[in-house]
């Protein structure tokens, strides 16, 4: 069974890491662990993911959306179909339509739209919202060029580097293309283009925390380990619960002598990782 990275959720999702780690903490859903204790999703969780933000968001009780989300999740197939899938509000009724068939999966006064297809071999989770009227056709948004970066990675990384610099153009404050931007370039090992853009991406989105865990990545890269500790203490001081960043910060401080301060982080990664895994 095909399974996904957080990282593959930050990207095709684009929620942030500590969102994420809030609803596996609430219970919405349990990700299996890989070799390395990594985070593992399946295709179910991420479509479990996105509609448990979107419920949330459209402020509907939790006891309503565990009952919608466990009735959705029986009814998700393992495996993304062929024809995709769509989910969306019909009346008062949540369908989820798979090809030619269709089922109900719960009812109520809410709308949920959630369309899911393969382009390029890139999963993509696209939400649909209401809208009074027909739009005029307009320019292409700050979200119309994220979405083309996605696309674009696997074939083309230059193309998608373009694509996501336009949409921080358009929308300075899009976190997820920074994230995705600054990734491209240190996958190229341009660690000084790469820390560029995650400075700039704090800058216009403020203190985000995989911002600064990514930057701290990259100073590591360039051998700036008092710089790389900086960045993820920052990281730290916006999301405590990052265990990531626990575990860079004991290795770090491990090698330059500071036990103290390594025990203390490593404590911290441990009990984060036990709490994970007794959910």
């Amino acid at each position: 069974m095909q399974t996904f990275s957080v990282q593959d959720v930050e990207r095709v999702l684009r929620l942030s890491r500590s969102t994420i780690r809030g609803l596996i903490k609430t219970g919405f859903v349990q990700p299996s662990r890989g070799p390395k204790r990594q985070l593992q999703f399946s295709f179910q969780d991420l479509i479990v993911l996105r509609a448990a933000r979107a419920l949330l968001e459209a402020k509907i009780s939790r006891r309503r959306i565990n009952r919608s989300l466990e009735d959705l999740r029986r009814r998700l197939p393992e495996q993304m179909p062929l024809s995709g899938l769509s989910i969306s509000a019909i009346g008062d009724r949540v369908v989820v339509r798979d090809g030619k068939n269709h089922f109900q999966v719960d009812d109520g006064q809410y709308v949920l739209g959630l369309d899911v297809s393969v382009e390029n071999g890139v999963i993509r989770v696209v939400e649909h919202k209401e809208a009074p009227a027909p739009a005029a056709p307009s320019a292409e948004t700050a979200d119309d060029w994220f979405d083309k970066g996605l696309r674009l990675e696997d074939a083309d990384a230059k193309a998608a580097q373009a694509a996501y610099e336009r949409a921080v153009e358009l929308e300075p404050d899009c976190v997820a293309a920074w994230i995705n931007l600054g990734r491209l370039h240190h996958a190229r090992h341009d660690e000084k283009k790469a820390e560029i853009v995650y400075r700039r991406g704090i800058q216009e989105c403020g203190p985000n925390p995989t911002l600064m865990f990514n930057l701290g990545v990259v100073l590591e890269d360039l051998g700036r380990i008092d710089d790389a500790i900086e960045a993820y203490q920052a990281a730290l001081s916006e999301d405590p619960n990052m265990a990531d960043g626990h575990f860079n910060l004991a290795r770090l401080y491990e090698a330059q002598g500071k036990e103290q301060h390594a025990i203390r982080h490593l404590g911290q990664y441990r009990r984060l990782m036990s709490s994970s895994e007794s959910r």
